[in-house]
Parts: structure tokens; C-alpha cells; sequence
């Protein structure tokens, strides 16, 4: 599938519970969307990995960031604040996926320019569904400015 000019959709998600990676991953595969899913575990890496540094210098860009808040080293709201910061990441879509459902955290996530907060629910299917309809929002529906 051919999705604004590209034919794989590259998507950077910074999780650092090898569950909920795990889970992302089996829903990706489910999706009708043909990806390929890079996977960070702390926010510091998050960062390196966006501005292509150290082991990171042959990365693509992502067309996606799925990025949790409690992260090590770096926490989303750190992650989030220096991408939307940053003229050539800001455009990038940024959607926040994680545990917390607490309204601080979702007021300052859209303070700091997120493109979309969701929490994760805590039931398989649920999980899964809301990861597909992630893909199939930002990569089907959404024109995403080429580059």
C-alpha cells in the first residue's frame, strides 16, 4: 500500500515495557498497513534516534512517533516538548499512548503540541483495535504533508 508517496510506513514508538511492545507490534502486524516499527526503550534514545546520532546515523525518519509519558532518562513530556521544538521534527505526527488518563498530563501533552493523546487500555482486543485505528487514521485518513 502506497501511503502519501511512501510504500512503508515507518513508525517510531518510545515504550520502554517490553509488553505493551509487544502488544504494539502484534497489532501492527493485524493492521492492513504495511509498516516498519522501530522500537526505543527510554527517552534519551528517543532523541538520538530522531536526530540520527551514534548508532542511530542510518535511520529513516518516522512518518509516526507512538510515545509513551513514563519513560527513563527522558521523559515523554521532555521527548514531546524538544520534537515539537525541533523545525525539522515538529511535523512529524506525535501520539501519545500511555497509561496515564490524568488530566495534568493530558493538558500539558496538547500544551506541548501533541498531535493525539489516547490511554491505553489495559484488555488485548481494545489495545489491539486501538493501534489499528492509529495506523488507519494517520496513514488513510489524515494528508500528512510530504517532505
Amino acid at each position: 500500500m502506497i501511503v502519501n508517496n511512501v510504500d512503508v510506513v515507518e513508525i517510531l514508538l518510545v515504550e520502554d515495557n517490553p509488553g505493551d511492545q509487544r502488544l504494539t507490534v502484534e497489532a501492527l502486524r493485524e493492521g492492513k498497513i504495511k509498516n516498519n516499527l522501530n522500537i526505543v526503550s527510554d527517552g534519551e534514545s528517543a532523541i538520538k534516534y530522531l536526530k540520527k546520532e551514534g548508532k542511530f546515523s542510518e535511520v529513516v525518519k518516522p512518518d509516526l512517533i507512538l510515545l509513551d509519558l513514563n519513560l527513563p532518562k527522558k521523559d515523554g513530556r521532555e521527548v514531546l516538548s524538544i520534537i515539537k521544538s525541533d523545525i525539522n521534527l515538529k511535523r512529524i505526527p506525535v501520539v501519545i499512548l500511555t497509561t496515564s488518563n490524568a488530566d495534568k498530563d493530558v493538558i500539558d501533552s496538547y500544551n506541548l503540541n501533541v498531535n493525539c493523546y489516547i490511554t491505553k487500555p489495559v484488555d488485548f482486543d481494545q489495545f489491539t483495535n486501538i493501534v489499528k485505528q492509529i495506523g488507519q487514521f494517520w496513514f488513510e485518513i489524515v494528508r500528512l504533508p510530504n517532505e
